[in-house]
């Protein structure tokens, strides 16, 4: 009975997003256009925007490419802040003022991009039906005052984001990030719920580190490890398909993200990947020019210079996989374990051993 909320600051992609429900229709999911509700407030994705987002990347230089998904979500979220931004609420206005706006958005990135190629007639047509299509079940309402109503009535909310910690856009790599607030503060703008409504953050956090595409990664094994890693764990992009960048897993970006996010709990995930490895390591401390740092580099050419501090823990180089319970796990990878606790100053509640739901240890 779950009820699915697509907040404000989603932009959102209605040809991906009617293609998804067409999965719940195969799979007879009876009555779920009445678990559904996308905020009128939500700006849309629009062919234009997506070859925008192609045309910026492949103007960069090898060196300084961003490595984009080219779904168009820059761009949707530049239309947004550049104020000539459509949202789900203009659509299901007026259609012919919706034209209108949709037609001076292309003609603007078409001074900027002169080889544009978009069929506007066509995809005027699809935003036509899918206005229809949104009209008729009903999917689009002010989700802030649903939500609302929710937490009134005593229902738990659970947040759910797409990118880690440092793609934010303010307290990322910058500017090898998305384009907008993957840290907590973005339920809150993306939702439009306050602060005071948050009561748990749970931070997902992979047992080593990876990165799909370009930008910082101070720990990367770019040898035999690093694509052990890569290939046991199966580290592939969800959007793109991209292999995985694998490396050990960074403690001082994990206890900065902790200071961001203010972690009360901890699901550390994939620990099975590492029982493997005779020797395992952990990123302590940056030094920049000779000099230790408290924080992260905020310039990105810094990146290049900072060298790492480890601590290094002998591997368990016994299975994970079956084990259900702590005291079960191998000693040294308790202490792995422990020392990542002790380190960011949260407690691991969760330690995934698998890919299954059911691999997984809960400590009381």
């Amino acid at each position: 009975q779950c009820f699915n909320i697509i907040g404000n600051g989603v932009v959102v992609n209605l040809d991906a997003f009617f293609s998804e429900l067409d999965h719940n229709q195969v799979n007879r999911e009876p009555g779920w256009e009445k678990r559904i509700m996308i905020s009128a407030e939500a700006h849309l994705v629009f062919g234009v925007h997506a070859q925008v987002d192609g045309r910026q990347e492949a103007s960069l230089s090898s060196t300084n490419k961003i490595g984009t998904t080219n779904r168009g979500i820059g761009p949707t979220y530049s239309s947004k802040c550049f104020r000539n931004g459509i949202r789900v609420a203009d659509l299901m206005g007026d259609f012919e003022e919706f034209t209108e706006r949709y037609m001076r958005l292309v003609e603007h990135y078409k001074k900027q991009f002169p080889t544009i190629d978009v069929d506007t007639t066509a995809e005027l047509a699809r935003f036509k039906e899918h206005r229809a299509k949104l009209m008729e079940l009903n999917l689009v309402g002010d989700t802030v005052s649903r939500l609302h109503e929710l937490r009134k009535q005593g229902r738990s909310v659970l947040v759910e984001g797409a990118n880690g910690a440092f793609l934010d856009i303010d307290f990322g790599t910058y500017p090898y990030v998305t384009s907008s607030n993957a840290t907590v503060g973005g339920a809150c703008t993306g939702l439009g719920i306050p602060p005071t409504a948050i009561t748990q953050v749970y931070g997902v956090v992979k047992a080593y580190q990876t990165r799909v595409g370009t930008g910082p990664f101070p720990t990367e094994l770019k040898n035999e490890d690093g694509d052990r890693l890569q290939t046991i764990g199966q580290e592939v992009g969800v959007t793109t398909g991209r292999k995985r960048r694998c490396g050990w897993l960074d403690l001082f970006l994990l206890r900065r993200s902790a200071q961001i996010n203010g972690y009360t709990a901890i699901a550390l995930t994939k620990l099975d990947i590492l029982d493997s490895f005779k020797e395992i390591k952990v990123a302590v401390g940056y030094r920049l020019d000779g000099e230790p740092l408290k924080a992260p580099p905020a310039q990105a050419a810094a990146w290049d210079r900072v060298e790492v501090e480890y601590k290094v823990f002998p591997g368990w180089e016994l299975t994970t996989t079956g084990v259900r319970k702590w005291e079960d796990l191998p000693p040294k990878c308790r202490e792995y374990v422990l020392f990542i606790e002790s380190f960011i100053e949260v407690p691991i509640k969760w330690i995934g051993v698998g890919a299954d739901r059911e691999s997984l240890i809960v400590r009381q």
